[in-house]
């Protein structure tokens, strides 16, 4: 079977309205990062904040690059090196990603969302992969890069479709959707993050409702009823003239409502009603927030007009992603310890979940529940005090030890003084040595912190740790 190419020449110098010397040739894959360039891709040289990707160009090329998209010809290029001249890379690549969307007879979810949302677009991706050609966007390529770069990712067979749209500031969501037009618009659930560029967290909800725009004609909006906010939103978007608004939750009158569930260590049961059909099933990962998490995406596959049978009978083998909550059995001298990798990025309610995560599970022998944890960031001023308010999340948890480092973390380690017994740190790194010396056979370690705090140093320490960790002499305490 002949496997078309991603993009032919003569597309790509068509849809982006580029010059070139040339237009035989075919790309198989799409970067805008030189360093980790496939045979064949066509590369994109953006120009960033702090790179520009002009500088890679012919490296990029001399590592296989099929083609180069610049706005000005760069030096050393290799000898017959093919390059296409536009005005601007970056909208040349939202062109590119524009040409991907209206070539495709594709059913498309758009998801967004405070937290929960590379969670639901993989839980998206899992139960669609089985059921047909699907695309989704990588990691959390949710930005003004990422998403149209993962829309020109999309093959021209695809079936179904998953994007993740993130924002930071109000006015960023609504171009993204608009790239992407969506059959359906998820929103998981509207929390207190970056509110150091929000008066408040109404003023997140209206920012994430800019979903609504680019939502196709007779489109869906998927919105959880739970939320303080799923009013709001669903008078938005009646207001934006969207008449398929589907609410997910426990209320009586959700469109898909939770009848009941059971979590175990690492899965849980739910029985989950539908319109008139009323669903048991097994998900093989555990955690209260991915209960809900899941109503919505099973709302999102029934819009989608896939098969609901087939897509619960996925959830069972659906496994947690690195750095939002994958475990990692660890072996040492005398047995072994669990980490649960949660350290790509944090917030309040992200914590608090985590955290409930942590409580329903239980040591081995002599274990303890450690929580290692990093600053939350993009909080405002008012930070501190919402770092220090986990405390009685902490503690319902049955934390043993707290590892925190950074300076609002301190704030939480402050608020536990005579609790629990705490080991406090500038950056992440300094955890490192103490972290080792602490670790023994049969605990439980949740590492979570937002991505700027650098908590994969500590995560990495302690899952390359192949000997048994000697017992602290003592822990510095609160």
């Amino acid at each position: 079977m002949t496997v078309s190419p991603l993009w032919t020449g003569v597309e790509v110098i068509g849809a982006v309205n580029g010059t070139a010397a040339r237009d035989d040739w075919d790309a198989t894959g799409v970067s805008i990062d030189s360093r980790s360039i496939a045979k064949g891709d066509l590369f994109v040289a953006i120009v960033g904040p702090v790179h520009d990707g002009h500088e890679y160009v012919a490296a990029a090329l001399k590592g296989g690059a099929a083609a180069a998209i610049v706005s000005y010809m760069p030096d050393d290029l290799p000898e017959n090196g093919v390059v296409i001249e536009v005005a601007d890379t970056l909208r040349a690549l939202e062109d590119l990603g524009r040409a991907a969307r209206e070539r495709v007879d594709a059913r498309i979810v758009a998801v967004t969302g405070s937290v929960g949302k590379t969670g639901t677009k993989t839980a998206l991706h899992h139960i669609l992969s089985a059921q047909g050609k699907t695309h989704a966007s990588v990691g959390s390529f949710n930005n003004h890069w990422g998403v149209p770069l993962s829309l020109s990712r999309m093959p021209r067979e695809t079936e179904f479709a998953v994007f993740e749209l993130g924002m930071n500031h109000p006015g960023e969501l609504g171009p993204l959707s608009r790239m992407v037009r969506p059959h359906v618009a998820l929103i998981t659930t509207i929390e207190a993050v970056h509110l150091e560029f929000f008066k408040d967290v109404e003023e997140i909800a209206r920012a994430k409702s800019e979903i609504f725009e680019g939502l196709t004609p007779n489109g869906s909006t998927i919105l959880n009823g739970d939320n303080n906010y799923g009013g709001l939103l669903k008078s938005i978007a009646a207001n934006a003239g969207i008449s398929r608004i589907l609410m997910f939750g426990e209320k009586p009158e959700a469109d898909i409502r939770l009848e009941d569930f059971m979590l175990h260590a690492d899965s849980s049961d739910l029985t989950v009603v539908i319109g008139s059909h009323k669903i048991s099933f097994h998900l093989g990962v555990s955690g209260r927030h991915w209960v809900s998490n899941i109503l919505g995406v099973l709302g999102a596959v029934s819009e989608l007009g896939a098969d609901l049978e087939k897509a619960t009978e996925s959830l069972a083998s659906l496994s947690l992603p690195d750095g939002r909550g994958a475990r990692h059995m660890v072996p040492c001298n005398g047995g072994s310890y669990l980490v649960i990798d949660d350290s790509y990025n944090a917030s309040p309610a992200s914590m608090r979940a985590s955290l409930g995560v942590l409580g329903g599970l239980h040591p081995d022998g002599n274990g303890r529940r450690i929580a290692v944890f990093g600053d939350m960031l993009e909080l405002g001023e008012n930070a501190a005090n919402i770092h220090a308010g986990l405390k009685d999340d902490v503690l319902a948890a049955g934390v043993d030890l707290l590892f925190a480092s950074g300076p609002n973390m301190a704030r939480l380690a402050s608020a536990l003084e005579g609790e629990i017994p705490c080991h406090q740190v500038a950056s992440s790194d300094l955890l490192i040595d103490p972290l080792l010396r602490e670790v023994r056979p049969g605990d439980i370690l949740l590492v979570k912190g937002s991505l700027g705090s650098k908590m994969k140093l500590p995560l990495q320490a302690l899952l390359e740790q192949k000997t048994a960790p000697k017992a602290a002499a003592g822990h510095g305490v609160c």
